[in-house]
């Protein structure tokens, strides 16, 4: 990993700090100071990996992934925008999609064989 370019460096601590940070926030009690606080930590964190997810391209061109960087940007907006108006039901179901489907199943999806996580974890 610390041969792999500064995006990815990035990209991937950002996602792993998300990952952890979001498990628990799902797990602990909600409305809290302390969870709106590092809700909004998440938020940010979640903002780096789709903002740097750009400057990881295969080929030199954009792939489907980086339309699930866009995707996963507009959901955050409309999470921020749910809670911020009292949507507490469209916050928490759009911030476990994100969980659930940014995270953790991308993250499945750079654990395949050939590419670089799998490398990294697992050798060749």
């Amino acid at each position: 990993m610390l041969q792999a370019s500064f995006a990815i460096q990035i990209h991937t601590a950002a996602a792993v700090l998300a990952f952890l940070l979001g498990g628990w926030l799902l797990l602990r009690r909600k409305g809290t100071g302390p969870h709106r606080a590092l809700g909004r930590l998440w938020v940010g964190l979640m903002l780096v990996v789709v903002i740097s997810s750009y400057w990881i391209r295969t080929g030199g061109g954009f792939s489907w992934i980086h339309g699930l960087s866009v995707f996963t940007f507009l959901m955050l907006v409309l999470a921020v925008w749910a809670i911020r108006t009292g949507r507490r039901t469209t916050h928490l179901g759009t911030m476990i999609g994100i969980y659930l489907g940014a995270l953790v199943g991308a993250g499945i999806g750079a654990l395949m064989p050939g590419r670089l996580l799998h490398m990294v974890l697992f050798g060749g």
